[in-house]
């Protein structure tokens, strides 16, 4: 899972405490929380642990994915193909009803 190696780094610094220390307060690995502040990978429990000891949400540590722009996920893009095809209805439907009340 990747997450935030800059945010680790700043909350490890932030209690004054070492990478040892950090490690022990997780129970995981020395050479995990060196992983976690140089990769910026950690696994699930890992990143649990230190939302725990740190005392923060996992989305404070998460990397959230940027979308580029115009990329739209699948969802989205049925949300727009549908808002779309209502508004050309209603447009068809306004136009044909103009259309008849002109004929009289």
């Amino acid at each position: 899972m990747d997450i935030q190696a800059e945010q680790v780094r700043y909350l490890r610094a932030q209690k004054g405490w070492t990478q040892q220390h950090l490690a022990e307060a997780c129970a995981v690995s020395l050479r995990t929380i060196q992983r976690v502040e140089k990769d910026g990978n950690a696994a699930n429990e890992t990143v649990a642990a230190l939302c725990a000891v740190f005392e923060v949400e996992r989305e404070e540590l998460l990397v959230v994915p940027r979308l580029q722009p115009g990329e739209l996920k699948p969802a989205q893009m049925r949300d727009q193909n549908i808002k779309f095809l209502i508004a050309l209805s209603i447009g068809f439907a306004l136009g044909v009803a103009v259309m008849l009340i002109a004929s009289y």
